[in-house]
C-alpha cells in the first residue's frame, strides 16, 4: 500500500507544492486580492482608517500623538474610562476634478477608534489635548504612586 500522506514540512511536500500549477494559481489570486483594496478606500482593510499613533512615557506623563490629517477638534472624541483613553473620529475625504473631457468625483469616509491603556488611577482632569497641523497631542499626568507605610507590630503580653 502506497503512503499518500506526506508531512507538510517535508522536502517531498515542498516539491509537490512548487510543481503544482494550482497552488501557484491560488498564490497569484491571493496576491492580487491582497493588493486590490490599497488604491480603493471603499475596499481597504479596516487598518487603513486607523490613525498612526506614538505613545511615549516620562517619569511624570504619558504622551500620545496621533496622525489625523484633515481633521479638526470637532471631528474627534477623546474619552477616558477604566484607565483606558479612547480616541474616536470620522475621516471624510472628497476630491473633484473637472476637465473638458471628463468629470471625476471621489468620496471616502470611515470611522476609527484607537485605545491606549493608562496607569491605574488617571483622572480626566489630568488629561490635556491639542490638535495642530493634523497631529493630535494628548498629555496625561501620571497619578502619584501609592504610598506604602510600614506598620509596627506590637508583641502581645
Amino acid at each position: 500500500m502506497a503512503n499518500n500522506v506526506i508531512p507538510v514540512g517535508s522536502e517531498r511536500a515542498l516539491a509537490r507544492r512548487e510543481n503544482n500549477p494550482f497552488v501557484f494559481l491560488q498564490q497569484e489570486i491571493d496576491r492580487l486580492f491582497d493588493g486590490f483594496g490599497r488604491n480603493f478606500p471603499a475596499f481597504a482593510a479596516p487598518q487603513a482608517m486607523m490613525p498612526r499613533m506614538d505613545v511615549s512615557e516620562t517619569d511624570k506623563t504619558v504622551e500620545i500623538s496621533a496622525e489625523l490629517p484633515g481633521l479638526e477638534a470637532k471631528d474627534i472624541q477623546l474619552n477616558l474610562a477604566d484607565d483606558t483613553l479612547t480616541i474616536r473620529g470620522k475621516k471624510k475625504s472628497e476630491r473633484e476634478e473637472k476637465d473638458k473631457d471628463y468629470h471625476l468625483i471621489e468620496r471616502s469616509f470611515g470611522a476609527f477608534s484607537r485605545s491606549v491603556a493608562l496607569p491605574e488611577g488617571v483622572k480626566a482632569e489630568d488629561v490635556s489635548a491639542e490638535i495642530a497641523k493634523g497631529v493630535l497631542k494628548v498629555t496625561v499626568k501620571k497619578p502619584a504612586p501609592k504610598q506604602s507605610r510600614q506598620i509596627d507590630i506590637k508583641t502581645a503580653a
